[in-house]
């Protein structure tokens, strides 16, 4: 039966269009043209000026015969370039596909091929990887080179060679700045492809849609506590998660984009105070660089900072020390899968009262899901039954909503796997407190079962990360006579600090149970993705003498 309210109530152009973060662009230019838009060193560019060249990018790529659903892949770094592709690639129907910068030749072609690649945009610090990639590849994709005018004359890293037709400034002038741009005609259009890390085997590329991506942009602005204006720094690579969809979050609010090609502490530092940074996002090793900065690197800040940090579980002790410095932590999670963060750790007033050790152990937990996330859980993955909301349990944390991929691109297989049972699987494992709240422990590879006890890697690194002497710290498990398996400790110590296997093993018997505790402690550099998360198969590589 038809109900009264759904007869000749039917959508049209008047009450419905498809719902795309481009036009967030189009408004800011509109509202605020001379609005200060991006910062590149010497760059000032103003909302009319960004909107401008987006177009421009769009009419080129469509002069070039880039067209609905083709891929643009780049492989940028966190330049003004890079939040022009968020805009003008999608403004012509394509599809942004950003390349992780630290990948190796067969890794880059292998997604290249993956991805159908019709056009490479690529920075000349990465010319020579991308050169290698490209005859590696199946693909034969135009080239356009980036030559950046305020690379550094004495950088570590010089640019490589041009390898491209044309670059990216003479593109853009043979675009038209009033390209009549297509906005998607379905909202489920994909605007992104990310390629997730792939530790075994050949990584999945998830795909984003317009609609997800334009609640993203919305959440942030909520969940980031961001409001008119924010001055946001990129020290988190826009190549991962499209940047947390901050690009387009940034458009909708009239912010201001703080490029910054390097991520160093003095740099930080000094982008902070010279720009008014109010924002940033990282791993919480960028918090770790930030409180061992010396004190040359250092700056007063002008005001609270805040900083959205997600990735590895943060210590409660880096919480701690990076608030006590004058930064407001936001702690969030998420996946590639789902746009970036999708889960916040919402703050509770009346935690406020409490000491500061409580306060940053109740900050590290991963909290509750984002506004346009449907449902948050925690399930037995073999009954797909929620666990006991009690702390303690452990479960897989699971997903599902508008902010979820569309599925893997040329992977049915694992897409079906991914949404078994109308849920997003994770393969993170945590426990659901009584006050709803999420809580990692671990990857469901990597937790360690020892003589039959289940013992969370992230537990026994953050007591050790809270070690003075301790920059970083990564537990896997390494196989045991009697006990199956038990924990083993990679540490990374401060500059000019000491410590030996006793002292830290020592320190971990005083915090954790003793079945909990490590049996070796190898000193080492832990190695690490660019987004700052620790390579656990690395580490179990280095202890098969792989």
């Amino acid at each position: 039966m038809t109900g009264m309210f759904d007869l000749g109530l039917e959508r049209g152009p008047a009450n419905h269009q498809p719902m795309t973060p481009i036009r967030f662009l189009e408004r800011a230019a509109l509202v605020w043209p001379d609005h200060t838009a991006i910062i590149h060193g010497r760059i000032r560019r103003s909302y009319a000026e960004f909107w401008t060249r987006a177009r421009r990018l769009a009419s080129a790529l469509a002069s070039a015969g880039i067209g609905k659903g083709d891929t643009v892949s780049v492989m940028l770094a966190n330049t003004p370039e890079m939040i022009e592709c968020h805009f003008g690639v999608p403004m012509c129907g394509a599809v942004l596909h950003t390349i992780n910068t630290r990948l190796d030749a067969a890794a880059v072609a292998f997604q290249l091929d993956h991805g159908d690649a019709k056009l490479v945009i690529v920075d000349r610090e990465f010319s020579a990887v991308m050169a290698e990639a490209l005859a590696l590849a199946e693909v034969a994709p135009q080239v356009i080179d980036v030559d950046d005018s305020e690379y550094p004359a004495d950088a570590a890293t010089p640019q490589g060679r041009a390898i491209g037709r044309t670059d990216y400034e003479a593109f853009l002038a043979s675009g038209d700045p009033a390209f009549d741009w297509l906005p998607p005609q379905d909202e489920w259009d994909a605007i992104a492809l990310n390629y997730t890390s792939g530790t075994t085997g050949n990584p999945k590329g998830a795909v984003y849609h317009h609609r997800g991506a334009t609640l993203m942009a919305y959440s942030n602005t909520v969940h980031a506590a961001l409001g008119r204006h924010p001055v946001y720094l990129w020290t988190l690579p826009m190549f991962h998660c499209n940047g947390w969809c901050f690009p387009w979050t940034l458009a909708l609010t009239g912010g201001t984009h703080v490029c910054l090609r390097w991520v160093r502490a003095g740099a930080i530092y000094e982008a902070l105070a010279d720009h008014k940074v109010t924002h940033l996002c990282g791993a919480p090793i960028v918090m770790q660089g930030l409180i061992n900065a010396s004190g040359e690197e250092r700056r007063e800040l002008p005001h609270a900072v805040n900083f959205n940090t997600a990735g590895a579980p943060p210590p409660a002790s880096v919480i701690d020390g990076i608030e006590a410095m004058g930064f407001v932590v936001n702690h969030i999670y998420g996946l590639t899968e789902t746009y970036g963060p999708s889960v916040v750790n919402e703050w509770k007033g009346d935690w406020d009262g409490k000491d500061r050790t409580e306060r940053a152990e109740l900050k590290s937990r991963q909290g509750v899901r984002y506004l346009p996330l449907d449902e948050l859980a925690v399930l037995d993955p073999e009954t797909m039954q929620p666990v006991p909301a009690d702390g303690e349990t452990l479960g897989e944390v699971m997903f599902r909503g508008n902010i979820v991929m569309k599925g893997y691109l040329k992977n049915p297989r694992a897409t079906e796997e991914a949404f078994a049972g109308g849920w997003f699987h994770s393969g993170d494992l945590g426990v659901m407190h009584p006050d709803g709240y999420v809580q990692l422990k671990d990857r469901s590879k990597d937790i360690i079962i020892s003589g039959g006890e289940n013992i969370s890697s992230i537990e026994v690194e953050n007591v050790i990360f809270a070690h003075p002497a301790v920059m970083l710290a990564a537990v896997i498990a390494h196989p045991h006579p009697k006990w199956g398996e038990t924990p083993v400790a990679y540490v990374e110590l401060k500059p000019g600090a000491e410590a030996g296997k006793q002292d830290i093993i020592g320190w971990a018997r005083q915090h954790l149970a003793h079945y909990k505790c490590p049996t070796d402690v190898v000193f080492c550099e832990i190695p690490r993705t660019s987004t700052g998360k620790l390579q656990k198969f690395r580490l179990r590589e280095m202890a098969k003498g792989g």
